[in-house]
């Protein structure tokens, strides 16, 4: 036999493969006998970029300075456009779009992990930086 393999049994194992098979899809013989095992060069699998699967995470909550004490808060986006109370200083305030947001919280789609993100990330694809995998923090 030379040249592309012309179909028929294998002669390693006798299952029936179809012409111009390289191996045979039982045993992995090679069919084709100009070839050796090092002549059939295994290209490198390099992932493309645009396929990573990314998946969306939107804010779970915001970190905000209270502007009674300037102490740090972590509030759920459940409680948006509603007065609430400073845990340091009892100061009741506004919880609106109006006041700064020094970071917003999320947790991660791949791995659950909570991930803590300045504002100017918002819109970005990034990294978890527990899992490695791919997000797109979206606007709420």
């Amino acid at each position: 036999m030379t040249g592309a393999w012309p179909g028929g049994p294998c002669p390693q194992c006798g299952d029936d493969m179809p012409p111009r098979v390289v191996h045979c899809r039982n045993c992995r013989a090679l069919l084709n006998d100009e070839l050796t095992e090092d002549s059939v060069e295994i290209p490198t699998f390099n992932p493309l970029p645009e396929i990573d699967v990314i998946a969306a995470a939107s804010p779970k909550g915001h970190y905000v300075l209270c502007s009674g004490c300037q102490e740090e808060l972590r509030i759920h986006r459940k409680y948006k456009g509603m007065k609430v109370q400073c845990k340091h200083c009892n100061h009741l305030f506004n919880y609106s779009a109006a006041i700064e947001t020094k970071a917003f919280y999320t947790p991660c789609p791949h791995c659950s992990e909570e991930l803590r993100a300045a504002p100017k990330y918002m819109g970005h694809k990034v990294a978890c930086k527990h899992c490695n995998g791919h997000i797109q923090l979206m606007p709420e």
